[in-house]
This record gives C-alpha cells, structure tokens and sequence, in this order.
C-alpha cells in the first residue's frame, strides 16, 4: 500500500529499509524523502517504523 503519494513510497519499502539498519523515522525519511512535502504521510509511516521495531526486538529475543 501506499503511504507516501508524493514521493510513491510503499509500506513494503519502509519494512525493508529497516530491514536493512534504519532504526528511527528520521533514517527513513533521509532514504526516501517520506512526509517532506505535504506531511500527512507522517503519521503512518512513524506508526510502520515503530511496529518494525517492536516486532524485530521480538525476533532477536529469541
């Protein structure tokens, strides 16, 4: 699905940039330029970094 309209950014996308080492949403955004245009994307795509990071934490405990 698409979070961020004005620079065609998926949700898949994100997933995979903190896959590759992206700990925060400032990472994020400075790989894809997400929420510097009009900014309603930001929400979500924080809401998506922040899952990733309780589900990987989940992963590595084990």
């Amino acid at each position: 699905m698409y979070v961020c309209i004005c620079r065609q950014v998926t949700d898949h996308q994100i997933r995979d940039i903190c896959r590759d080492g992206a700990n925060n949403f400032s990472d994020v955004q400075a790989q894809t330029g997400i929420a510097s245009e009009c900014g309603k994307c930001g929400k979500l795509a924080q809401t998506i970094v922040k899952e990733f990071s309780k589900s990987a934490g989940y992963v590595n405990a084990a």
